[in-house]
């Protein structure tokens, strides 16, 4: 599935988010002090070659607010 493609809702935590994005190797996150960003959610899948992949949801402040 293309980013394109993705949920409207995050399928990790059923919140909506603002980007999605699609990753094939070493990831680092810190969101301590992030001003856009509150939450990541990931999401581990396979391309249609099988390969291994991570895509991840980021949910703003405001999206995050909306939990409950």
């Amino acid at each position: 599935m293309a980013a394109d493609d993705a949920d409207p809702a995050c399928p990790v935590c059923g919140a909506a988010y603002e980007s999605v994005s699609t990753h094939d190797s070493g990831l680092l996150v810190n969101l301590l002090d992030n001003e856009r960003y509150r939450r990541v959610c990931f999401e581990p899948f396979a391309d249609e070659s099988g390969d291994p992949l991570v895509r991840f949801f980021h949910h703003t402040h405001a999206q995050t607010a909306l939990d409950g």
